[in-house]
């Protein structure tokens, strides 16, 4: 394992850190004080957290609309995240963004997009930058198995395969594009095996092993940066909660059973993790436990913070929208 006891430790507290503040975005909601959706991350977090453990804070990713997960791997300021969804001027956009656009270009990330497969262009596009620029930092998107049966999912891969991008394609494959599931929307056994033809590797992986996504995702971190150009990995992995909150389509058993829902959560993403770091010896389960409660003070924080912060003046509005000048 070429992980230290540091970073296994910091790879558990980022998954704490979503899983916990998920939690929190599912209780504010339910109180009535979120509007609007919010898509919950809850069982995909090693997905993104073993991801982001692998890139350089000038590196860059892009999300989708479930998109909480995605900031908070890289490192992003869970009271800036909070703010932003309760519509806050303390959030990354200043409150006018949202859920869905939760942005920090100081440590890389560029938002995320509701619109299915938008943000692989917006990726594609950061690793031309990259390459033209003669910089080293290499491009990561995240997007679902619905994503990628659109145009723009395809075209980027073409793209990027036949430039040597160094841009790497995160399929979060969790079985459902909403309620359909993919085994009804894709022609093949796999996303990634749609990788050979761009001619660009394609790697499945465990996606509920955070170790496992480093590991395939660290490989193509190397061949990005060596100039080799893209990889397609498809991180198999499952959301415990609905597409998003409020459509209640679980508890009516409209497209999976509860069944099917407790059988995933066997193999939830943070005991996982937590068993390979005590089962090793590199922690122990104390100070697992400590880590556990230093993030939820930390979300309590966030909330609160988030709670204490104002709403945008309505004489803001068109503040920020333009570079100036334009």
């Amino acid at each position: 394992m070429a992980l230290d006891k540091k970073q296994l430790e910091e790879m558990y507290l980022r998954m704490c850190r979503i899983r916990y503040f998920e939690e929190a975005v599912i209780e504010i909601h339910s109180s009535g004080e979120l509007i609007g959706p919010a898509h919950p991350y809850i069982g995909e977090e090693a997905v993104a957290v073993g991801a982001c453990a692998a890139l350089r804070d000038h590196d860059r990713i892009a999300g989708n609309h479930r998109s909480h997960g995605h900031p908070i791997a890289k490192g992003g300021d869970v009271k800036k995240a909070m703010a932003e969804i309760l519509g806050k001027t303390g959030g990354f956009c200043k409150g006018k963004g949202g859920s869905m656009h939760l942005a920090d270009f100081s440590i890389g990330i560029l938002g995320e997009s509701g619109i299915v497969a938008s943000s692989v262009p917006i990726a594609t596009g950061a690793a031309l930058a990259s390459k033209l620029s003669k910089k080293d930092f290499v491009s990561l998107v995240f997007f679902g198995d619905g994503a990628s049966n659109q145009g723009a999912c395809h075209e980027s891969m073409n793209m990027a395969a036949l430039w040597d991008l160094p841009v790497i394609f995160m399929c979060e494959n969790n079985g459902y594009a909403i309620t359909t599931s993919y085994k009804n929307s894709v022609s093949v056994d796999h996303v990634s095996d749609r990788a050979s033809a761009y001619g660009m590797p394609g790697v499945l992986v465990d996606g509920q092993d955070a170790i496992a996504v480093w590991e395939a995702t660290n490989e193509a971190v190397l061949r990005a940066r060596a100039g080799q150009g893209p990889t397609l990995i498809e991180a198999m992995t499952y959301r415990y909660e609905d597409h998003s909150l409020g459509l209640d389509r679980i508890r009516k058993a409209e497209y999976r059973t509860q069944g099917e829902i407790e059988e995933a959560m066997k193999r939830d993403p943070l005991s996982i993790h937590r068993t390979a770091m005590t089962s090793h010896g590199f922690t122990t389960a104390e100070e697992c436990d400590q880590i556990e409660a230093k993030v939820k003070l930390e979300i309590e924080e966030a909330v609160e913070f988030a709670r204490k912060s104002p709403f945008p003046e309505p004489d803001d509005l068109f503040d920020d929208m333009w570079a100036t000048p334009v």
